[in-house]
Formats: structure tokens, C-alpha cells, sequence
């Protein structure tokens, strides 16, 4: 038995969405799955040889913790082979992919009859909250809240250019929540969760010009975490005029522009002149979410 796993990246928070709003992205880490007589994890890409090639992979990890769910002790060995586009530790839901395909790898090799619904649970379980595992389940744009158990909506979109400014230094989660303020007062509070209620409505409208105005208004974590990315002010500064709005992904230290495809035809030669050092990637939003397929 063989089949192919294939999830896609994210990006989240948009701004003021903080841990709540994440869209999946067309790069993808891709697994061919063969059972064999013993577990093997072959990196086929650059970046993922320090991966563990065993049972201490995380992607293993997370099958057999899905399969102890469900009363299953162990799983059967396979080969597996990993590719991957997706920039390890720079903001764009590596590892929330590792983490579904994880559970589906556990539903393929012990044919778990699991709902898209089941699978958030424990996924938003081990994350923590749903704003990268979602989107990665479920594509397109989802707006989640976790609290034991997961409230959801899902917004599919078209038609819009996630352009990613990928630098060439890593930024650890841990690090990036470390200069989070530990409280808001009240007044803050309220300020800052009606930016993100705007910024929620203008996603479920494709209202990109007020969620671009809302993203220079966040109040959770971009002010706080900016001074982690040294180029920060300056993309933001340059891309202004040109699109919609500019947020951190996720924990950075990727930036994502909202744009047009007219304006990356346009323009994007000239910032990469700009900035040659960063990796300019225009993206697609992937609509289908993770797809297994049995060979």
C-alpha cells in the first residue's frame, strides 16, 4: 500500500487576527508513504536534513499520538519521502504542516474514518490554537477560536497575491512571543479586538483595502515584535503605496504584502532590486486544503 500526503503552508494572525485567522498557501510539504520493515524518513529537499530519519521524526510523533487516540498501540513501519518548498522556522506554518500530515498519516495506515471536523480537534489540541492547522486541514481562509473545542468558519479566496518577503535568518516562536506584552488594560482591549473585528469582516466581504488599513492598526503583536526584523519598517514603507497592506506571518520573520498580480508584474523586479538580499515570493491562497491520495 502507497499513498501521497500533500498540506499546505500558511500564514497567520493577518495583522490583528493573533492566533484566530490563518490562509493556506500553494507551497507544500508532500509525503510519499510506502510500508516497509522499518520506519524511515528520506528528506528529498533542501533544508531538511537535521529532520530526524526515525521514530523521533515529528511528523511520526504526531501518527502515533493520533493512533494511541484511538486505542492503537502502534502503527506500521513505512518509508517515507519528504519534500518540501516550505522555509523551516520563518513564519509560514511548517511546522502545523508536519502536524496534519501526522494525523494522516495515522488515518491512511489504520483507515480511521475520521471527519475534517475530527481532525481540527486534534490538531487545534496539539497546536494550541487553530490559526495555521486549519487553514492546512481545511484550505482557504479560516477564522477559528479554540477553547476545549473548536469554532470555525471557513472563507474561501480568489483572486488576491499573498506576496512573501522571506529573509535568510530564522526566528523561533518561543522567542517571538517572548516580547509580548503579559496583559492589556481594558481600554487596549477594547481598541484593539474592534481592529481585528473589522479586519475579520473585511476578509468575508474581499474588502482587502480596510484589512490593509487595519493591519497598520494592530495593537496585539506587530508593534511588539517588528524590532525582531531589522528590514521591518523599511518593506513596509516602500510597498505602502502599492498594496493593499503589509502584516508579519505569523511569528515572523516572513512579511506578507496583499497585492495584485498587475502590481507584481509592475513593481516586484524593482523591489528585488531594492532588497536583492530577501527572498521575494509571490503566493497563491490553495483553496483544497491537505489532499491524500492512495496510489
Amino acid at each position: 500500500m502507497s499513498w501521497l500526503i500533500k498540506v499546505p503552508a500558511t500564514t497567520a494572525n493577518l495583522g490583528a487576527g493573533f492566533d484566530s485567522v490563518g490562509v493556506a498557501l500553494n507551497l507544500y510539504l508532500s509525503l510519499k508513504v510506502d510500508l516497509s520493515e522499518k520506519w524511515r524518513f528520506v528528506p528529498l529537499s533542501e533544508g531538511m536534513d537535521e529532520l530526524p530519519r526515525d521514530e523521533g521524526n515529528l511528523i511520526y510523533q504526531i501518527a502515533l499520538q493520533t493512533a494511541k487516540q484511538f486505542g492503537y498501540l502502534d502503527l506500521p513501519a513505512c518509508n517515507v519521502e519528504m519534500t518540501s518548498n516550505i522555509p523551516l522556522t520563518r513564519g509560514l506554518g511548517s511546522s502545523a504542516t508536519a502536524i496534519i500530515a501526522g494525523i494522516e498519516l495515522a488515518v491512511c495506515l489504520l483507515d480511521l474514518n475520521l471527519s475534517k471536523e475530527e481532525k481540527l480537534e486534534i490538531a487545534t489540541a496539539i497546536e494550541g490554537h487553530p490559526d495555521n492547522v486549519a487553514p492546512s486541514l481545511l484550505g482557504g481562509c479560516v477564522i477559528g477560536h479554540y477553547d476545549q473545542e473548536v469554532d470555525w468558519i471557513h472563507v474561501p479566496i480568489h483572486d488576491l497575491v499573498f506576496l512573501a518577503i522571506i529573509p535568510d535568518f530564522e526566528l523561533k516562536t518561543k522567542e517571538a512571543r517572548a516580547v509580548l506584552p503579559k496583559s492589556f488594560s481594558y481600554k487596549e482591549s477594547v481598541q484593539a479586538s474592534s481592529v481585528a473585528n473589522v479586519s475579520v469582516a473585511a476578509i468575508c466581504r474581499g474588502d482587502w483595502i480596510t484589512l490593509g488599513n487595519m493591519m497598520r492598526k494592530d495593537h496585539f503583536h506587530q508593534p511588539y515584535r517588528k524590532k525582531l526584523v531589522p528590514h521591518y519598517d523599511k518593506i513596509v514603507e516602500l510597498l505602502d503605496e502599492e498594496v493593499y497592506g503589509t502584516f508579519l506571518s505569523g511569528a515572523g520573520p516572513t512579511l506578507i504584502a496583499l497585492t495584485s498580480k498587475e502590481v507584481i508584474e509592475r513593481k516586484l523586479a524593482d523591489w528585488q532590486t531594492i532588497f536583492p538580499k530577501l527572498n521575494w515570493l509571490p503566493l497563491e491562497v490553495e483553496n483544497r486544503g491537505v489532499i491524500t491520495t492512495k496510489l
